[in-house]
């Protein structure tokens, strides 16, 4: 099963990145996950150039059309979606990607509600196969990199991470 793992923070040390390079560790044999750390990299959605997208757009849309499933992972600004993760959904919205594509949600922190809330009426809309069921949330927030790689390396996270994947990849092939 291939996933396509997007973070939705534009910080190059960002926990919710840190925790889908961990899923990318623990995948195994069995799946294989790519992670998109590049959202500050795409330019400002213009409807004007929907026809011809920008070679950003145009890669990020070909790793979506490619992947079986989608995570996403972000962080909250001032109780709401990133700037740089809601751009990166206006670019997809009429695109055919996205289309019908098993989309869940992971989180590395303890808090962050509002904007999961929104993010999930958001991911509801772009694809029916948003499961809002299946979600992984290991609080990361305010460690250092040397504790986060210490806590996503404990064998319990480790499991939790293969199940989440394992549950997701049961939900693709259910399709």
């Amino acid at each position: 099963m291939k996933f396509l793992a997007i973070s939705g923070s534009a910080r190059r040390a960002s926990t919710n990145t840190a925790m889908l390079y961990a899923l990318q560790s623990v995948a195994g044999p069995t799946h294989m996950v790519s992670v998109y750390d590049r959202i500050g990299e795409l330019p400002v959605f213009s409807p004007d150039l929907e026809s011809e997208p920008p070679l950003e757009v145009a890669a990020l849309a070909e790793a979506i059309a490619d992947a079986d499933g989608l995570i996403l992972a972000s962080p909250e600004y001032i109780r709401s979606i990133p700037g740089g993760l809601k751009n990166a959904i206006d670019w997809l919205v009429s695109r055919h990607e996205v289309i019908g594509k098993p989309i869940v949600l992971a989180h590395a922190s303890h808090r962050g509600d509002d904007m999961l809330r929104q993010l999930r009426v958001v991911l509801a809309t772009l694809s029916d196969r948003f499961n809002e069921d299946l979600f992984l949330r290991i609080p990361l927030m305010k460690l250092s990199p040397n504790e986060i790689s210490e806590q996503l390396s404990e064998p319990r996270h480790q499991n939790e991470m293969r199940q989440f994947l394992d549950a997701f990849a049961s939900y693709c092939e259910a399709a």
